[in-house]
């Protein structure tokens, strides 16, 4: 027997009970119970989407005991929840930085849905890459995917690093086929707003409705701006940002906070990295020349 192979298998049996002490199963939801992170002592965090139940929630922990849990907070833009637990029952998570992670890393996705003990699966790290928006309208400051496959109950779960850290916690709703894991730094940013918020986080919003418009070479030349074009305006919302600012339908957003809006992400993106209330300049062209404009950006209405 190989004896490389066997210290392999005794390592990551070990990083299992490592990161499984602060491993929970949340009663959240009908039947299957999903998988949650003691994050911060008192502090359990979840998939928002394992959440069905917000009421007469409970938490079973490492040993056995089973807890009663309140829901502290959550944000379906990053599909993460908070739940409160009594402090000091059981260590917090040992976090490894998500940034560390390189296509080819081993890593691990736990589960916990019973007493039972933990429910492993071991794959590798598919791809990373930069910051990124969730078709659900939030930021994960990292793109973290991995091979793992994420049976029932595993959603909520943590990704485990091979010495046994916890990177992030895994979601099964925010991209297919691949699991993609929500990584540390989101997981502390998100819940700094919840536990700041109110159990809700605040986000920036312009209130215009944006349409791809494309510039002629010679409008280009004429205006001295790089790119193919920028996002017309067609309606903005009453008493929105924009139209406090002054934007009139007809104006081409071609730059805001910086930024070269030429597609809609572009404008989504560079909001999403500003606070509700602050203020940021903007280029439009306006009746065939550039036009400077200030926006004090307001927060998303609810639904949104």
């Amino acid at each position: 027997m190989s004896t490389t192979l066997t210290d392999l298998s005794t390592a990551l049996a070990a990083a299992v009970a490592h990161a499984a002490r602060s491993t929970v199963a949340v009663d959240a939801r009908p039947r299957l119970p999903s998988t949650g992170v003691h994050w911060r002592d008192g502090l359990v965090v979840t998939t928002d989407a394992t959440v069905k139940r917000p009421h007469d929630m409970r938490v079973l922990l490492p040993d056995g005991r089973s807890v009663p849990a309140t829901l502290a907070g959550r944000d379906p833009a990053t599909d993460l929840a908070a739940l409160r637990i009594e402090p000091g029952l059981l260590p917090v998570a040992d976090v490894a930085p998500a940034a560390s992670l390189a296509p080819g890393h081993l890593v691990l996705a736990l589960a916990r849905t019973g007493d039972e003990g933990a429910r492993v699966a071991f794959g590798a790290v598919s791809s990373t890459g930069s910051a990124w928006r969730t078709w659900r309208g939030g930021t994960l400051d990292r793109r973290v995917q991995s091979d793992l496959t994420l049976h029932p109950g595993f959603g909520g779960g943590p990704l485990v690093t091979a010495e046994g850290r916890i990177a992030g916690i895994n979601s099964g709703g925010l991209s297919k086929p691949l699991a993609v894991t929500i990584p540390d730094t989101t997981i502390d940013r998100v819940l700094d707003a919840l536990v700041e918020g109110g159990g809700r986080v605040s986000r920036a919003w312009l209130g215009a409705s944006l349409q791809l418009v494309r510039f002629s070479e010679s409008a280009r030349e004429r205006l001295g701006i790089e790119g193919r074009g920028g996002l017309v305006v067609i309606d903005t919302e009453p008493d929105s940002p924009a139209m406090q600012a002054g934007m009139l339908i007809g104006d081409v957003l071609v730059r805001i906070a910086g930024t070269r809006t030429e597609t809609h992400e572009d404008v989504l993106v560079a909001i999403a990295r500003q606070s509700v209330g602050s203020t940021v300049p903007a280029t439009v062209v306006r009746g065939g020349a550039l036009t400077d404009v200030t926006l004090t950006l307001g927060e998303r209405p609810r639904g949104r």
